[in-house]
């Protein structure tokens, strides 16, 4: 969809252009650029280079193929065949979910994460774009996932045909809880349910999953997992460094999973 008129866009050779002639060109990595300045609130939105090589390193390990797995074998069940990723980062998810879709669609506000997913997988339509107005058209998706990232409720309900599905992955209330205490000392915990009150006036929830993963690090991929978290910049220097020290370490990684239903206008 055109940012700018709304109005649908159709691929000619490498540029997307609408009938009232905006027009976006494909980058030679493969994603278009649909983040216009209008929507912009910072000149670089979105994950810094270094928390995507981060992330893109430690997921390359398979340390959260318990989570991929459930997401995989979820769009699976349900038979999707047009879906949106939400927040796509990196694409590491995303790439996974498109092998069982029709059309995939990756979408996040950072231009460092989408040039580094479009290098992943030519298959999905990789786009910068943010989830104040999703870049696709009105009732044209069957799921909209959205991956430790903001649930934009209003642009989902928009975008996804009726009865279409949202599947949503947090952090489940212990995540990561080693980690974090080693960072911060007091640990607040999680509030994963949050999310079915956000949602419970437009969706039904379907199904519910709490995914444990155990995991032994060594000190390159624990280094990795602080750079690719929020804790990064919020964990004071010393604190972080020390952790940093540790040439094993192990933490569990908790994750909730929830499938909800687009409720009948």
């Amino acid at each position: 969809m055109c940012p700018v008129c709304r109005e649908a866009l159709l691929l000619q050779e490498k540029t997307w252009q609408c009938v009232q002639k905006h027009s976006f060109d494909v980058a030679k990595q493969g994603y278009v650029n649909l983040h216009i300045v209008q929507h912009k609130h910072s000149k670089t939105p979105g994950d810094t280079p270094e928390s995507v090589t981060a992330r893109r390193a430690f997921l390359s390990e398979g340390y959260y193929a318990p989570l991929k797995q459930a997401i995989t074998a979820c769009i699976k069940k349900y038979g999707v065949k047009y879906l949106l990723d939400i927040g796509c980062g990196e694409g590491y998810y995303t790439s996974s979910m498109q092998a069982s879709t029709d059309i995939c669609v990756g979408v996040d506000i950072s231009k460092s994460a989408v040039q580094s997913a479009a290098k992943t997988n030519r298959s999905v339509t990789w786009i910068v774009g943010t989830g104040a107005v999703l870049p696709v058209l009105d009732t044209s998706m069957d799921m909209c996932t959205t991956l430790f990232s903001p649930i934009p409720t209003d642009e989902i309900l928009r975008v996804l045909k009726p009865e279409g599905y949202c599947l949503v992955a947090v952090a489940a209330s212990k995540h990561l809880y080693a980690m974090r205490e080693a960072l911060f000392g007091e640990v607040n915990l999680h509030d994963p349910d949050k999310i079915e009150k956000q949602l419970e006036d437009h969706f039904e929830l379907v199904e519910k999953e709490c995914i444990h993963a155990p995991l032994n690090l060594n000190q390159q991929a624990l280094k990795n997992l602080i750079a690719m978290t929020p804790y990064a910049y919020k964990a004071k220097q010393e604190r972080r460094e020390q952790l940093e020290l540790h040439t094993s370490f192990d933490v569990v990684a908790s994750f909730q999973l929830y499938l909800f239903k687009k409720k009948a206008a």
